[in-house]
């Protein structure tokens, strides 16, 4: 049978109707039963007459999906590459995530951005959202947009997914000019996971699922939700109500909603909100395999961390776009080149020993660690080396000095006034 009329109670006993069919079963059943007991009132008959009704109830509810969960369809024939380092359970999540996005064929023409930003500005009366603010998103590029609460960050992503309309500037989302004449073919397009995930807790996690399945008017909705369960660890809680998952579960049902219509551009806020060190490392899996698959991921996030991570590019947002690279491009336009080097004692003449090719400065960061700003790292590392033994200097160590996205970021968001707003 091609759809479920039925679907086992999670809390109490016995079977509900989820489909037309159902409730004509349920309605016939009780009619029925209510005829039997008014028509042979006072007869023994009447009690193993209803029992019958019940069994055959019961079995016509089984039989139509009341024990069947929901299970992902996946290829299985063709292996998954490093499937050995990934273990069963990634196995099974890369095979649904293939499926998922085995039909999809990229909306933009060969060569053009998914996404292309020009002067895009929102104001809300007289207080400015988003200034001027452009840029370009590869296809198939996870995509990093950073940023302080306040910051325009959600402002800009409800302008690129059609739910509000710019002040100014425009844009092209997955190959199609962002204008109100092409709203629905943009939403067909993409996917938007907002922090809320937005589930209707009263109902279950494939419930939800086939919901939206049927917004997006999916040809094969259950085929499509196993899929999309399995790619997000989820299988096994398809029949729990939604509420009754944690936040962290909830997080990942969002997840799975969005894989469903295989979005060709997916726009993540926080998609690890709420989850735990296992399940955000299931979650980054599945964005690289996104990534793998040629699908655009614009992600918004506080976790630094991850961004640094995920991301093949980063944008700082603070109303106007205060930059735009990858993060070592970023690390190298801000912060100068350091060598840090520790000795076992202070250096009697620190400046005779770091007057060497490479070293354009040096400042004494403690009794026995010094900072080196340099030029040219490969130069500066061996020449200070070799200072330091002909020095006779105890050496414990010398390193490069590195800098952090988030060292990146503060740099431009910590003291900024906007920031404080």
């Amino acid at each position: 049978m091609g759809r479920s009329w039925f679907r086992r109670r999670q809390v109490g006993l016995g079977w509900r109707p989820i489909r037309w069919q159902g409730w004509l079963v349920t309605v016939l059943a009780v009619a029925l039963a209510v005829g039997t007991l008014t028509i042979l009132h006072g007869s023994s008959a009447r009690v193993p007459i209803v029992i019958l009704i019940v069994a055959v109830y019961a079995a016509v509810a089984l039989a139509t999906g009341g024990a069947r969960p929901v299970e992902a369809a996946v290829p299985e024939d063709q292996p998954i590459e490093g499937e050995a380092e990934i273990g069963v359970g990634g196995v099974e999540q890369r095979l649904a995530l293939r499926a998922l996005t085995s039909g999809r064929v990229s909306p933009s023409s060969p060569g053009e951005p998914a996404l292309v930003v020009e002067h895009l500005t929102k104001r809300f009366g007289e207080r400015v959202a988003v200034d001027d603010v452009s840029f370009s998103v590869d296809v198939g590029e996870v995509f990093g947009f950073l940023g302080p609460n306040g910051a325009g960050k959600t402002t800009t992503v409800r302008m690129l997914a059609t739910l509000i309309a710019p002040t100014s500037g425009t844009a092209r989302v997955a190959g199609l000019l962002l204008d109100p004449a092409n709203g629905v073919e943009i939403r067909k397009r993409i996917a938007v996971m907002t922090e809320n995930p937005g589930l209707y807790l009263r109902l279950t996690v494939a419930e939800n699922l086939e919901f939206f399945a049927g917004l997006y008017e999916l040809a094969q909705p259950q085929a499509r939700i196993g899929q999309a369960l399995a790619a997000v660890n989820l299988t096994g809680r398809a029949n729990d109500p939604c509420g009754c998952l944690s936040k962290g579960l909830r997080q990942r049902v969002a997840l799975a909603r969005t894989l469903l219509s295989d979005p060709a551009i997916v726009f993540l806020d926080e998609p690890t909100s709420g989850l735990d060190p296992v399940a955000s490392r299931e979650v980054h899996e599945l964005i690289d395999g996104l990534r793998e698959r040629g699908v655009t991921v614009f992600l918004t996030t506080h976790r630094l961390e991850e961004a640094e991570r995920l991301c093949d590019r980063v944008a700082i947002l603070n109303t106007s776009l205060r930059t735009i690279g990858r993060p070592d491009e970023l690390r190298d336009r801000l912060f100068t080149k350091a060598l840090v080097v520790r000795t076992a004692a202070p250096l009697a003449s620190p400046d005779a020993v770091f007057a060497v090719a490479g070293v354009d400065g040096w400042r004494a960061d403690d009794t026995s660690r010094y900072v080196l700003t340099v030029s040219d790292t490969r130069v500066a590392a061996p020449a200070v080396t070799r200072a330091l033994v002909a020095a006779g200097a105890d050496l414990l160590s010398l390193a490069e000095a590195q800098h952090s996205l988030e060292d990146v970021y503060l740099e431009l968001i910590g003291d900024d006034v906007e920031a404080a707003r």
